[in-house]
């Protein structure tokens, strides 16, 4: 049976994002871990579809919720976002040998609702007769595991703790904007992914944490220094406090927030 492991780094590699989704769904999470395998790194992850384009953030350019055309845009934007969730997760997976078993099942079950949740916005992209791939994209997700590839703890410091728990922050407003369209159906779907997501960022509070403890780390200074050293955006407000407490974010990280 091929372990867990090799089964993310495969379907990392999938350039169909309708297989990659289907099969990351499908993962059997009895699969042996091999948690302490060192496995090469091929050419070609993540797995990329000829379409969408990725072109600069500064490239993309907003456009009103209250028109099909701004809100297939809106949903496409969402959508590209929870396919490059799906690669994060399964690259963690792969990526850092040596931690505990229970570390790669809890990132390959977030792998599975990551992609449950890019097909629900797939689905309901179509409803408007787009596809994924119809608007343009940016790759700022990826980019910041590109920069933390050799170091697991800043890993979960940015991505999870940073990156996407932005999506916690932003969640309230694009539900709004949904719901001022008269989209029910996307407002269900938000609802969906934020219970979902304020649990992957509590994994990876849960795991940063664990490694600042084993490596005698304060959890705020380290998170300042790193998001430093990879130039991390800094998150900007409003903050979903309710949603980043759920998460697991104590009152020192989020009064750090608020600081200018």
């Amino acid at each position: 049976m091929t372990s867990t492991r090799r089964q993310a780094l495969h379907w990392l590699g999938c350039t169909d994002p309708d297989a990659k989704a289907r099969g990351v769904r499908a993962l059997d999470p009895a699969a042996p871990v091999d948690a302490h395998e060192a496995i090469a790194e091929p050419p070609g992850i993540p797995g990329r579809p000829a379409l969408p384009r990725l072109v600069a953030h500064t490239q993309l350019r907003p456009r009103s919720a209250y028109t099909p055309q701004g809100r297939a845009a809106l949903l496409h934007a969402l959508a590209h976002i929870e396919l490059n969730a799906i690669d994060l997760a399964l690259d963690i997976v792969w990526r850092f040998a040596g931690m505990p078993e229970a570390f790669y099942r809890q990132w390959l079950g977030v792998a599975r609702e990551e992609a449950l949740h890019f097909e629900l916005l797939r689905d309901h992209l179509g409803t408007l007769g787009r596809r994924y791939g119809d608007f343009d994209a940016h790759d700022g997700l990826w980019q910041m595991a590109e920069r933390t590839r050799a170091d697991l703890l800043a890993r979960l410091a940015l991505v999870p703790r940073t990156l996407e728990a932005r999506g916690l922050d932003a969640s309230p407003a694009v539900k709004a904007k949904l719901l001022a369209a008269g989209d029910l159906r996307g407002g269900e779907i938000l609802d969906l992914i934020l219970r979902d997501e304020i649990g992957h960022v509590a994994v990876g509070n849960h795991w940063y944490r664990r490694l600042c403890a084993q490596r005698g780390l304060d959890p705020l200074a380290t998170h300042a220094a790193l998001a430093a050293q990879h130039q991390a955006p800094r998150p900007r407000g409003p903050f979903n406090l309710d949603a980043r407490r759920a998460a697991g974010f104590d009152d020192a990280e989020l009064a750090q927030l608020a600081r200018p």
